[in-house]
């Protein structure tokens, strides 16, 4: 045995993963090659710093906040660029002609009467210096003046901020960090101060300008604390695992500092992962127009459904991201995952993650526990019912597994009184068959045992395997492609091997399940419906619920049944959520479409869906009140020579013929978002979504850039 409880190679231990007792003393994950390296530390603390002291004001859901800058909501009026330049230069031409008149003495000389009214007349003799100073000077103002009120007329100052030097520094200059004051400064940790733990404080603030913490680190650091303050953990071991260990402290039990790489933007103060920016199109509303677009657990706790063709960038944009940050929040105490997907997708190299099961691949150090973990046969019955039958039951939300659940647990309940533990899969197999063999060795260790109730219900599984209508052959049917030889060795549970169970998933752990890439398709769906039943539930009965725990399914297809739509339905009081991925929704049943979207506070269409699944995206979505403008333009044709020369000047200045125009405002109910624009109005590598966090604040429908 190994010093954490597990057997050698294969253990029996359903959780692999031993839970911390506290942050500064947690104990390691079971060893598994290769070990991920060391963080190397930075050359410095400034970039570190920085990125400490960036501002993040509140905004609307999914907002990067990092170093974000809040923008009105309704779009100020803006005067084309062709009429700013034009009237920018006809008032320039009215002040140089009012200038020049004045100078030249056509308007009369009322306008200097204030000089020699100012001016005593010893300073009018000819060469006199003062005289020169003081009348040049009353000249400058004068035509400041006129400057000023010409400049005001012709919008000089709008033209000069939006294509002078202000506007070619805000295009290139990075932006300044403004150093906060000591007391508010979070790289001094005030909050440790303010609570006795100055040592710590200065430990760490000492290792932070050095260069030798990470953004991992400090939210780490910050979860701990947080322990603290809760009242799980000591302040004294605390103190003591900062005094002794510095950043390193309270690490994860794999003790990984960080990811071997990463590909997206992160930032753990604010938990956010950037998937890409808001388009600066008019269908968006102007506030969230051109800002970053970020992903978190405050917006994943309400699960997000993304829905787009192969090749639209859900995996690539979407499920890579978000697997990357929530292993991240992993190591830094505040979340637990779970990534599911075909060998080779690209869901993020193998030290990415503490445990790694690979099914069907021999090699695989862990093993997928095939009842969850759950010592109770009714559970194990209903989690393994919805796993092998879960998408034949009636599509209709209401609807259930419950025979099937039966009829799992009248064999699942005997077997584990008899033998001490559930059956695998081949035993399974041939009682769900009514093979007389094993069905006379159950019922005779029940005899011997004397477990009469459970032998009723024996009595009861034999005498429905003789009705035509018995759900048992369905089962067994479908148990049967779990029982191939690529699968030999797997889901055992005679203790020879180490079962991962979802069991685990009460402290921070990264998982990646890897489900046969091909000629398995029905058996990988059973395991992804699998997982997610068991996902759904243990983390409803969870302790600490402010771990935040996260299912990403990569391919949903063949996933979503009832039960499934009602265990999303709980995730999010919770503490936990789901992230799916479909390529249609028609590999979802017709009935099970709309509480889908429902269930789920994140949507997502990507580019080149359908136009029958944009139907459903725009039924979610609503409509709004919108103003619409009805303009009928009227041409007005001049008759004078003084008129034609009028208009022909308008034309120069605003390049249109003179009209009149008529504007009727209505205010009418229109789609967020069309099925016809989702279908052909998102251009490739775009996606619309909107999100819900579970605070409940909401964002529109936006169109966004995954790319940016």
């Amino acid at each position: 045995m190994d010093g954490d409880g597990t057997r050698d190679a294969r253990g029996t231990h359903a959780n692999p993963v031993p839970r911390p007792a506290g942050p500064p003393e947690a104990p390691p994950l079971p060893p598994r090659p290769p070990a991920m390296p060391a963080v190397p530390p930075l050359p410095d603390g400034s970039a570190f710093l920085t990125w400490l002291r960036t501002p993040r004001p509140d905004a609307a859901p999914g907002v990067w906040r990092f170093g974000h800058r809040p923008r009105p909501d309704e779009e100020p009026e803006r005067v084309p660029g062709r009429q700013l330049i034009s009237g920018a230069l006809i008032a320039f031409l009215v002040g140089w002609l009012i200038w020049s008149l004045l100078w030249n003495g056509y308007l009369g000389g009322w306008w200097l009467l204030p000089l020699y009214a100012m001016i005593p007349d010893s300073w009018a003799e000819p060469h006199s210096f003062a005289a020169v100073v003081v009348v040049y000077a009353y000249y400058v103002i004068i035509g400041l003046i006129i400057a000023v009120g010409v400049g005001r007329l012709g919008r000089w100052g709008e033209l000069w901020r939006r294509y002078g030097p202000p506007a070619w520094r805000r295009s290139t200059a990075p932006a300044s960090v403004r150093p906060p004051a000591p007391e508010e400064d979070p790289a001094e940790w005030p909050a440790l101060r303010a609570a006795g733990a100055s040592d710590a404080a200065d430990r760490l603030a000492a290792e932070a300008r050095q260069g030798l913490m990470r953004d991992v680190d400090h939210a780490r650091i910050t979860r701990a604390w947080q322990g603290v303050r809760n009242g799980r953990h000591s302040l004294a071991t605390f103190t003591g695992a900062v005094l002794r260990e510095g950043s390193a402290a309270c690490a994860h039990p794999s003790g990984a500092r960080d990811l071997p790489g990463r590909q997206a933007r992160h930032d753990l103060l604010t938990g956010q992962v950037r998937v890409g920016t808001t388009a600066d199109d008019p269908r968006n509303p102007y506030a969230y127009r051109g800002t970053g677009l970020a992903l978190g657990p405050d917006l994943l706790g309400t699960s997000l459904l993304a829905v787009g063709p192969a090749g639209s960038g859900k995996t690539g944009t979407l499920v890579r991201p978000l697997a990357e940050s929530l292993c991240l929040h992993a190591l830094a105490g505040r979340a637990a995952v779970v990534v599911v997907g075909a060998a080779g997708s690209g869901l993020g190299p193998a030290d990415a993650y503490d445990v790694v099961v690979r099914v069907g691949d021999q090699e695989s150090m862990y093993d997928l526990d095939l009842y969850g973990g759950t010592t109770d046969p009714d559970e194990a019955a209903a989690i393994l019912a919805e796993a092998l039958v879960g998408d034949l039951a009636d599509p209709h939300p209401g609807s259930d597994t419950r025979r099937s659940t039966t009829v799992l647990a009248q064999l699942l309940g005997p077997y584990r009184a008899v033998h001490g533990r559930f059956p695998s899969v081949p035993e399974l197999r041939r009682l769900l068959d009514g093979a007389p063999g094993p069905l006379a060795e159950l019922r005779a260790g029940l005899e011997n045992a004397g477990h009469e109730s459970l032998l009723r219900e024996l009595d009861a599984r034999e005498r429905q395997m003789a009705h035509p209508g018995d759900v048992g052959g369905v089962l067994a049917d479908r148990i049967a492609l779990l029982d191939r030889p690529a699968f030999a060795g797997f889901f055992d549970t005679s203790g020879q091997s180490r079962p991962f169970s979802l069991k685990a998933l009460d402290h921070p752990v990264r998982v990646r399940i890897d489900l046969p890439a091909r000629g398995h398709a029905d058996a990988s769906r059973i395991l992804a419906r699998l997982v997610l039943a068991q996902f759904t539930a243990s983390v409803t009965v969870r302790e600490d619920r402010s771990l935040f725990a996260c299912l990403i399914l990569d391919d949903a297809t063949g996933v979503v049944t009832p039960e499934a739509v009602r265990g999303i339905q709980r995730l999010r009081s919770a503490g936990a959520g789901a992230v799916l991925t479909l390529r249609t929704l028609d590999d979802v049943p017709r009935p099970l479409r709309g509480p889908l979207l429902g269930a789920t506070g994140c949507r997502v269409a990507l580019s080149g869906v359908t136009p029958w699944d944009g139907q459903d995206f725009a039924e979610v979505w609503g409509k709004e009140w919108t103003e619409a403008r009805d303009v009928t333009d009227r041409q007005i044709i001049a008759e004078t020579p003084a008129g034609k020369a009028v208009h022909a000047l308008r034309r120069v200045i605003t390049g249109k013929a003179p009209t009149a125009r008529a504007v009727t405002v209505r205010q009418v109910e229109r789609e967020r978002w069309s099925a016809s624009e989702l279908a052909h109005a998102v251009p490739p590598g775009h996606a619309v979504l909107s999100l819900t966090n579970v605070k409940g604040e909401h964002a529109p429908p936006l169109l966004v850039d995954l790319r940016g």
